[in-house]
């Protein structure tokens, strides 16, 4: 398959992040891409979505150990950020945590309290049912098929004044995103810009900010 971009082969759909009108973006590797008018995700068509059983497969080649000085640097662009808005001894959720759940370690090495899921990995729903002082997502709102009740979903954990962290890499430009490393994931369905993230935390009456390259922290109503 080609890596040059081309025309789009059918219908893109409404955005699935904020419903908003999407239009088509592009075709790469036989794959069509859409783009939203409103929030300016950039998303992959449905009818091309991997399903459950290649995700796992795919997810089980990563090597995310929570040992790992590298792997910890790198989810240390949100670890940091966030430790430094927590009160002491609060209570989360590492949502998506895959296989070795490093950012939950961290966090806990900090004195935090942290409960795990991910629908692969950690499938045991109890955690969805308590409302927390913070959840964190990280490298996992790309895997959206529904990000739009997924979001609904996080900021309906929170407690009062909790906080939603979210990194994932950031979408700046459509010219470089047939070639762009993030987008040939066959597991990335959902690609956001800041102004997307900035949307879905208003659409939920959370406040934003970005305190590091491809991070989002948004806080709810205290």
């Amino acid at each position: 398959m080609s890596l040059v971009p081309g025309p789009v082969a059918g219908a893109v759909g409404p955005c699935p992040v904020c419903a908003g009108p999407g239009r088509a973006l592009m075709a790469v590797e036989g794959r069509d891409y859409g783009a939203c008018e409103r929030c300016g995700a950039r998303y992959l068509a449905p009818r091309h979505f991997p399903d459950r059983a290649a995700e796992a497969e795919y997810y089980a080649l990563h090597d995310n150990r929570p040992d790992d000085p590298a792997y910890r640097r790198f989810l240390a662009r949100l670890a940091g950020p966030l430790l430094a808005v927590l009160p002491a001894g609060a209570s989360g959720l590492d949502y998506g945590c895959g296989p070795g759940p490093a950012l939950a370690a961290m966090l806990r090495e900090a004195g935090h309290r942290v409960a795990l899921y991910d629908p692969v990995f950690a499938p045991d729903p109890a955690p969805l049912s308590a409302r927390h002082d913070f959840v964190a997502c990280t490298e996992v709102a790309e895997h959206f098929h529904r990000p739009g009740a997924e979001f609904d979903r996080l900021a309906g954990l929170l407690r009062p004044g909790g906080w939603l962290a979210v990194m994932t890499c950031f979408q700046t430009d459509d010219a470089r995103f047939a070639a762009w490393h993030y987008r040939r994931d066959p597991t990335h369905v959902v690609f956001y810009r800041e102004e997307t993230l900035r949307h879905v935390a208003a659409a939920r009456g959370l406040s934003f900010h970005s305190p590091a390259k491809d991070v989002a922290l948004m806080q709810a109503p205290a």
